[in-house]
């Protein structure tokens, strides 16, 4: 069953029933603040609720002490079948943009295209009278009838639907966070807070680095300014990133390192930090589900996706409760190894160390060589030890190494690719296409044509990686709407009481939970981890281990 709710320009809402045709069967006209005690009412009967955004419409529900099983997120369904492969042909697809394509608007190029933007951009949304959800639900589906595989897609769009709840969830609840103890991390690495100015320890590194750059009035925050002083020093650098200056030999590295190591944790996590984000004792992150063009999430504000190691030991259980945190072990490799039917690659990976099993088996001679290998494979890595290692994998899983080949082939010449269950890479704006016409052309220079060559290699890489990793967020999506169901049925189901997610982060989740459910929460966690691989692959024998640890503090987990 599903019910649609609308509101009203008067501010009410209204609820209307569809039969199994997507047709209404009842409406029902509700004040606003009779919203929250229709859906307890009708939430027994396990209907899917469809709404226009669940950002818009959850939040009041949780406030109200109402938690739903399932749901349809129109606006991010709407975006994936606006560009899905699966759905070209449909009339959706093909129709002049309309008020949802604004609810959320997608970016149009890949995060590693220079100057694009990494996050799809949340608009303010449209009108209420220009959005009819009963019929952006009829034309959704009607796309998902037609598409050229059906099944996958209506998995994606359930998934994805999931994922919303989880996000609303997981802010609505929070993550148990330690005030007290994050104060502590930060005056034990930084020193004592000040009410003006930076911290002792950063002054006194500030100090020591003009001191050995001969700089007396260098700003370190300035990176063309310590830039020129490394250059004057003799010190050949292209950048100031920490990866090329750890490579250089000269008493000003080590203090240099430290001073932006700390900086970052004072400006991205400092009191600031503290002080905006952690509030009753919680860390609220700010999800943006689907937020990069591979369907991985983003975050539109609190820094989810960037927590630092030492600042995890502030994150601690509730009295009486503990953290379950699991994460999967090389994920994107065996995700690939599903998307591709590697046989060798899966008896590889089955019940142990993917990377260790390589080295096992002759490929490579370490663990690290494998994980180089592989992670080049995925990346499009042309130089250095991923690119001499690449032929040996090629050997020894031809079906996993040529998927992935084969995807960055399509990128080059500017086609899309598509995830296992149908969401599709963009394709490459004007300007892309404008340089490879011109290199095209029969007076074409030897810099236009090297420049389309690297155009066209840079695409490659972004589609190549695009299929394993878009299609690793929704075996993760599969994995936390799975444990969220199985998990609501404990205690009392509630986010006050039950277990419940409070954190995601790409390839690895969090749990509160009471402590004497942790066991059955560890089970559980394990549990829909393998039926997300089902979901995916089918029969298909690749295994998704787990690490798995109950502790009392983030910190403790790994």
């Amino acid at each position: 069953m599903h019910i649609v709710l609308d509101r009203r320009p008067d501010g009410g809402v209204t609820a209307t029933t569809l039969d199994a045709a997507a047709m209404p069967r009842t409406t029902v006209e509700l004040e606003a603040s009779g919203l929250v005690e229709f859906v307890r009412t009708h939430e027994p009967e396990h209907p899917r609720w469809v709404w226009s955004s669940t950002t818009s419409w959850y939040p009041g529900l949780l406030a109200g002490g109402i938690r739903v099983q399932r749901c349809v997120d129109l606006a991010l369904s709407h975006r994936i079948l606006r560009t899905s492969q699966l759905t070209a042909g449909s009339v959706l697809a093909r129709s002049p943009a309309t008020p949802w394509d604004e609810v959320v608007r997608g970016v149009t190029a890949p995060p590693t295209a220079p100057g694009a933007p990494a996050l799809f951009e949340v608009d303010a949304p449209a009108p209420a009278e220009a959005l009819n959800p009963v019929r952006e639900f009829q034309a959704q589906q009607a796309a998902v009838a037609g598409a050229t595989r059906p099944g996958p897609l209506r998995l994606l769009l359930a998934a994805e639907s999931a994922g919303a709840l989880v996000a609303d969830e997981i802010r609505f609840a929070g993550m148990p966070w330690r005030a007290d103890v994050h104060d502590q991390v930060l005056t034990e690495a930084l020193g004592p807070r000040t009410a003006a100015g930076r911290p002792a320890r950063l002054e006194m590194l500030a100090a020591q680095i003009r001191e050995l750059l001969h700089a007396p009035g260098l700003n370190l925050d300035s990176q063309p300014e310590l830039l020129a002083a490394l250059r004057r020093l003799g010190l050949d650098v292209a950048s100031t990133r920490k990866w090329e200056l750890r490579d250089l030999d000269h008493p000003v590295i080590a203090p240099l390192l430290e001073y932006k190591n700390l900086y970052r944790l004072f400006t991205a996590n400092g009191w600031a930090w503290l002080e905006a984000w952690v509030h009753d004792g919680r860390f609220r992150p700010d999800y943006v589900v689907g937020g990069v063009v591979t369907g991985r999430w983003a975050t539109s504000g609190g820094g989810a996706l960037q927590l630092p190691k030492n600042i995890r030991r502030a994150v601690v259980a509730d009295p009486g409760w503990k953290l379950v945190v699991a994460d999967a072990a090389q994920l994107e490799p065996r995700v690939l190894t599903g998307l591709a039917a590697d046989e060798a690659m899966a008896d590889a990976g089955r019940g142990r160390d993917l990377y260790d099993s390589v080295v096992s088996a002759g490929v490579v001679a370490s663990r690290h060589e494998a994980k180089v290998a592989m992670l080049g494979a995925m990346y499009g890595a042309t130089t250095g030890d991923s690119a001499r290692l690449k032929p040996r994998l090629a050997r020894a899983f031809p079906k996993a190494v040529a998927l992935v080949d084969a995807a960055a082939q399509q990128g080059e010449r500017g086609e899309q690719v598509v995830s296992r269950l149908g969401r599709t890479s963009p394709l490459p704006g004007g300007a892309w296409h404008e340089v490879q016409q011109r290199a095209s052309q029969p007076g074409a220079s030897s810099a236009d044509e090297r420049r389309a060559r690297s155009q066209a290699r840079d695409w490659g890489r972004f589609t190549r990686n695009f299929v394993v990793q878009a299609s690793a967020a929704e075996w993760a999506l599969c994995w936390m709407a799975e444990l969220r169901l199985k998990l609501a049925e404990l205690g009392d189901g509630s986010l006050e009481n039950a277990p419940h997610l409070v954190f995601f982060l790409h390839d690895e989740i969090m749990v509160h939970t009471p402590a004497e459910f942790a066991p059955e929460v560890e089970k559980l966690v394990r549990e829909a981890a393998a039926q997300a691989g089902r979901l995916l692959f089918g029969t298909f024998p690749v295994d998704f281990p787990l690490q798995v640890a109950t502790v009392d503090t983030y910190a403790d987990a790994k």
